[in-house]
């Protein structure tokens, strides 16, 4: 397991682009046959996928970092699928994961086994983990039956869908907030204008990202931004004090998941254009 270790505001404006990238940028996802995790001591975060395309993958704890028997015993899980289907077993129980599928896995599940239908088109599970206090029950859901909500404009080249799936008004979680953003043809925008959140940290995974295009995710304090070059099925990491904004080249998708205090999806510190420099 990657561990990062990230800055305060301060330390954060002295950083190089390399040093920035090193720190907030995971570009280790979606490596067939292996489950990469990143820890974060950004809200004890856990960031990771599973490929399985020649056999079946087992999210394991790690002694070292987690110091638990299995991955979930103090924590929750949301997962959502971005490739062929798929299925995940969890103690036991089959739940076949469609693209963009979600699956909440709860505190206290011991077993976490994922498989694809087909190894030529194999499942890409991607996860985020955060710590939890409470038990909730594993629960999943196609992206039809998420709670979508159309925002933006083709004048303000950001018309796009939110579908939010684990929140306070659709599957239910100690603490984690998780849901998928399409962006229309020709809007290329997100989040915008830009806002923080003290009350709780975010991770975005951006992901139909064309071979030929990139998203340019903004982050830092609002008075001070700096912008992390991203490609496609890479992440970052988000810190409640950061704004968390992109544009790309063309329109792509991308995956939020938050953790902290608060799970009220519209509980943000907005922050007017002007005030960005």
């Amino acid at each position: 397991m990657d561990m990062r270790s990230t800055t305060d505001p301060k330390g954060f404006r002295t950083m190089t682009t390399d040093e920035l990238r090193k720190a907030y940028l995971i570009d280790s996802l979606f490596v067939p046959d292996t489950v990469p995790m990143i820890y974060s001591d950004i809200d004890r975060s856990i960031t990771g996928s599973a490929v399985p395309m020649n056999r079946e993958l087992k999210l394991l704890a790690t002694k070292k970092e987690m110091s638990a028997e299995h991955f979930a015993e103090r924590r929750e899980i949301g997962v959502i699928n971005i490739g062929g289907d798929g299925t995940v077993l969890v103690d036991g129980k089959e739940y076949s994961m469609a693209p963009k599928d979600a699956l909440y896995i709860g505190r206290g599940t011991k077993d976490i086994i994922f498989t694809s239908e087909q190894t030529l088109a194999p499942a890409k599970f991607y996860f985020v983990s955060y710590p939890a206090h409470k038990e909730y029950p594993t629960v999943h859901l196609h992206l039809a039956d998420s709670e979508h909500v159309v925002l933006g404009s083709q004048r303000d080249a950001n018309k796009r869908t939110l579908n939010r799936m684990i929140h306070i008004n659709g599957i239910k979680s100690c603490q984690l907030v998780m849901g998928l953003t399409e962006l229309e043809e020709g809007s290329v925008w997100n989040t915008m204008p830009a806002h923080t959140h003290q009350r709780r940290s975010e991770v975005y995974m951006y992901f139909n990202v064309a071979p030929d295009a990139l998203v340019v995710h903004l982050m830092g304090q609002p008075g001070e931004t700096r912008h992390v070059v991203m490609r496609n099925e890479q992440a970052v990491l988000n810190p409640s004090w950061s704004i968390h904004s992109g544009v790309g080249t063309r329109n792509y998708s991308f995956i939020w998941a938050m953790g902290g205090e608060n799970q009220v999806f519209d509980d943000m510190d907005g922050v007017s254009m002007n005030e960005l420099q």
